[in-house]
């Protein structure tokens, strides 16, 4: 018993100087991501993709392909959804902005004319006053400075722009390239991190690796496909309710559903407004129309949609979805976001493992936990429940 009291403090310096070390490990790699946030966007994504596509190449090869045969077929239907949705969708979009920038001075007109007095009328506000020319000429004297440090910063960025091009076409070229790579080498890099894993630790890691993998290919796989499918659900309702920048808004709110309520929010909003001027008024059935398309899609999103595609067992809050996004995007920039959600889901997964463990150690019931009985149950149904009658107790 005195050898290891003696011993303790010697245990309690080395888990200490492990924890220490892990953190250690931690900041410095928080700290490569902040510094490399601008060239880990094609890795990052690539190494998405390709985890989204090993599960479907591991089943190709199950089936008696080989690895590299099962990934190019993998990646070839990868490539061609992409290079059919470019071809769909690209005309439609492109006719849709031709459309809207033809209905531009109609927004502007509706802009100044009717949505800026109506707000003027119910707060008191002077925001048409703000837009006159006048005002804004001296406006613009009166903070000359300021206006010409932004036009500084304005000219440096646009100056700074070409490089960044530049950048953004590299990452384009990238991200097949690494996706390939990722899909062909995904189990071997698996395999390599396992073995980094202390042998003790093995069993808990891979259960909570499995975990992690379940809850966000749930969430990442399922939310897409409903992604998409409400895309498309209010792109064709809103084309057909007559709506002329229907497929437009459709997409635009489809894609913003990854966020949760987020794109049925912004759909509904924009809808409106296009609505409104599109009428050049108030067009009741229109807007009825445009009402039942959404909540005809919400409905199939909550009662067909997200129950068979993506399930129950995500465990991610909406909250907590946006909360990680924001933050990401916040911390790390757009890399930053393209992390957060399997952060989250990590994270997620790790605080039910310490709340599950937490109870079954001693610091949720004490060392010796009491048993208390119902005050309402009496003696006997209580002797009789343990096996024994009250005569013989």
């Amino acid at each position: 018993m005195s050898a290891n009291r003696e011993e303790a403090p010697e245990f309690e310096i080395a888990r200490f100087l492990r924890q220490l070390r892990w953190l250690a490990v931690a900041a410095v790699v928080v700290w490569l991501v902040l510094l490399l946030g601008p060239i880990l966007t094609p890795f990052v994504l690539g190494a998405l993709l390709g985890w989204l596509g090993d599960p479907l190449a591991d089943r190709l090869q199950r089936r008696g392909l080989s690895r590299n045969l099962a990934v190019t077929v993998v990646f070839g239907a990868m490539s061609l959804v992409v290079v059919v949705a470019l071809l769909v969708l690209v005309p439609l979009l492109e006719r849709q902005v031709v459309t809207l920038i033809d209905a531009a001075p109609q927004y502007r007109d509706w802009i100044l004319q009717t949505a800026l007095p109506w707000v003027e009328g119910r707060t008191g506000l002077d925001l048409v006053g703000w837009l006159d020319t006048e005002r804004l000429t001296e406006w613009v004297k009166t903070h000359w400075a300021q206006a010409g440090g932004v036009a500084t910063a304005v000219f440096g960025y646009l100056s700074r722009s070409g490089v960044a091009m530049l950048a953004w076409v590299a990452n384009i070229v990238l991200l097949p390239i690494l996706t390939f790579y990722f899909l062909r080498d995904w189990d071997l890099i698996v395999a390599r991190v396992a073995s980094l894993v202390p042998r003790d630790h093995v069993v808990t890691v891979t259960r909570l690796a499995r975990e992690s993998n379940d809850v966000l290919g749930a969430f990442l796989r399922g939310q897409f496909l409903v992604m998409l499918a409400l895309g498309a659900i209010y792109a064709i309702g809103l084309q057909l309710v007559g709506l002329k920048l229907g497929i437009l808004i459709g997409v635009i709110a489809g894609l913003i559903s990854f966020i949760p309520y987020l794109g049925a929010t912004t759909g509904v909003v924009l809808a409106v407004v296009a609505a409104l001027v599109q009428a050049q008024g108030f067009d009741a059935q229109l807007l009825v129309l445009v009402g039942a398309v959404f909540v005809t899609g919400q409905m199939l999103e909550s009662y067909v949609l997200t129950p068979r595609i993506v399930g129950d067992k995500i465990g991610l809050h909406p909250m907590a979805v946006i909360f990680a996004i924001m933050a990401g995007g916040q911390l790390f920039g757009f890399v930053g976001m393209l992390l957060a959600l399997p952060v989250a889901a990590v994270a997620n997964v790790m605080l039910r493992f310490a709340r599950e463990r937490y109870r079954q150690r001693d610091l949720s019931t004490g060392e010796h936990p009491a048993i208390v009985l119902d005050p309402y149950v009496d003696a006997g149904s209580v002797e009789q429940a343990a096996g024994r009658s009250p005569e013989q107790s």
